[in-house]
Formats: C-alpha cells, sequence, structure tokens
C-alpha cells in the first residue's frame, strides 16, 4: 500500500503514527512538512479529503497561534497563516489509497489501512 504521512520527528504522536504504519509493513513518503512547507492548495486538498476545516486542522497549543489572533480568525486567514508558519498545521497528517486522516487519535489511521 502507498502511503504519505507528512510528519513532524519532534512530535511523539507524529513518530508512533509512523512506526504504526511501518509495523503495518507499509514504507510511507514522509514529508517532514515544517522543513519543506505548503502551498494553499496542498493544504486545502488535504483538509478537504480529511473532512476538515482549516480552523480544526490547526494547531491551537501552539503558541504563534495566539500570538497571530487566530482564535478569531477565519478560515481563510488561518489557511494563510498555515502556510506562512508550518508548524501551525496539526500534525500528523496521512494519506492512503483508502483516504486522508489526521493521526489524532492515532486509532484513526485504522480507517485507512
Amino acid at each position: 500500500m502507498d502511503a504519505t504521512i507528512y510528519h513532524n520527528p519532534k512530535c511523539s504522536t507524529s513518530r508512533k503514527a509512523l512506526d504504526k504504519l511501518r509495523d503495518a509493513g507499509i514504507d510511507p513518503t514522509v514529508v517532514k512538512y515544517v522543513n519543506e512547507g505548503w502551498t494553499r492548495e496542498q493544504l486545502q486538498t488535504l483538509f478537504d479529503e480529511a473532512g476538515l476545516t482549516p480552523k480544526q486542522a490547526a494547531r491551537k497549543r501552539e503558541a504563534l497561534y495566539k500570538e497571530l489572533g487566530l482564535d478569531d480568525a477565519d478560515d481563510d486567514a488561518v489557511l494563510d497563516a498555515m502556510v506562512e508558519h508550518p508548524i501551525l498545521v496539526e500534525r500528523p497528517f496521512v494519506v492512503t489509497g483508502k483516504g486522508t486522516r489526521l493521526a489524532r487519535p492515532l486509532e484513526s489511521l485504522d480507517e485507512i489501512l
């Protein structure tokens, strides 16, 4: 099975998701999105496929989220902030031929494996 994980190695949940994929016999493409960044179109597609809005996919615990005043921002503003600051995207997202999920909770991966 082909799979892609949008991964942050500093995140324990992201590391656990990568381990879960490998334990399932999947050698996923690993995208370190914090380094590589996003385009607006990539994020919108990812969120649409996962059934989430940008605000639902935002990492609200990130200090930058509050600093930028994103609590009161609309989805377009949140999406723009995510493009400028990739760390604001919750992690990890996993894409397989069966769908796209934000692996929080980790068990949500079972739906697409």
